[in-house]
C-alpha cells in the first residue's frame, strides 16, 4: 500500500477534503485526515484503514482500549478520534433528548398513556441528564404489573448509563400512586443507589395527565 507521502497531493485526504468536501472521503480517509500521520513502522493509511473497522463494528460503543489495540494507536492518537465521536454527538446529532424537568418525559412516555394494560418504562440517561435509551421493561394486567430490579437495570448498565428514569401508566385513570407504586419505588430507588445509578423521576401518566414523584418530594 503506498503511504500518504507516496500519494497526489490531491488525493490525500487533507487536500481532498479542502477540495470537495469532507462528504467526498472514505471512511478509511476521514480516520486518515483526523489522525494526520502514522508512526515509525506503521503508516497512517494502515492505522486508518483498521480503525474504520473499529469504529463499523463498534459504533457508539467504541472504547479507548479498542482503539489502542490497534498498532501504532497510543493514548493521543485514540483520544484525537474519540474528542471528534464526542464533539460531534454534543453538537450535531439532532435527536438528542435532555431531561430538565418531568414535563420532559411526557413526549417519551404519550404512546403508554392510554394503554389497558399497565406497561413499566425504565428511560436510561448520560452524566448529562441525555436520554440513552427508553425500554419498554414489562407489561402487566388490567392493574399491576410486576417489576424486578433485576430486569429493570440489565440494559441500562450495559448502556453505562449514569441515571434512569421510570415511568409507567394506570389504565384506571388514577394518577396516585398506589402503595404497590410507593414499595416498588422504593425497591427501585435502594437497588439503584447499590449499582450507583441515580433515580431522576417515576412518571405516572394516564389520558388525564401526569404525576410526578419529583416533583411530589419523593425522589430522595
Amino acid at each position: 500500500m503506498k503511504t500518504i507521502k507516496d500519494m497526489p497531493k490531491h488525493s490525500r485526504p487533507r487536500e481532498k477534503l479542502r477540495e470537495k468536501g469532507a462528504c467526498a472521503l472514505s471512511d478509511e480517509e476521514l480516520v486518515a485526515a483526523i489522525l494526520g500521520m502514522g508512526t515509525a513502522g506503521v503508516d497512517v493509511r494502515t492505522i486508518a484503514r483498521q480503525v474504520a473497522g473499529l469504529i463499523r463494528e463498534h459504533k457508539d460503543n467504541l472504547k479507548l482500549d479498542h482503539l489502542q489495540a490497534v498498532p501504532g494507536v497510543k493514548l493521543a492518537k485514540a483520544a484525537q478520534i474519540l474528542s471528534a465521536f464526542e464533539l460531534a454527538r454534543r453538537y450535531l446529532l439532532k435527536d438528542t433528548v435532555k431531561i430538565a424537568v418531568a414535563r420532559d418525559v411526557l413526549p417519551l412516555v404519550a404512546d403508554i398513556a392510554g394503554k389497558q394494560q399497565e406497561y413499566f418504562v425504565c428511560i436510561s440517561l448520560n452524566g448529562a441528564n441525555e436520554v440513552i435509551e427508553k425500554r419498554v421493561v414489562t407489561i402487566g394486567l388490567l392493574d399491576k404489573t410486576p417489576v424486578h430490579p433485576r430486569e429493570v437495570f440489565a440494559d441500562v448498565i450495559a448502556d453505562r448509563a449514569a441515571a434512569v428514569i421510570f415511568a409507567h401508566n394506570h389504565p384506571s385513570g388514577e394518577l396516585q400512586p398506589s402503595e404497590a407504586d410507593l414499595r416498588m419505588h422504593e425497591q427501585l430507588t435502594e437497588a439503584g443507589k447499590i449499582l450507583g445509578l441515580r433515580v431522576l423521576d417515576h412518571v405516572i401518566v394516564t389520558r388525564k395527565g401526569h404525576y410526578s414523584f419529583q416533583e411530589a418530594g419523593l425522589i430522595r
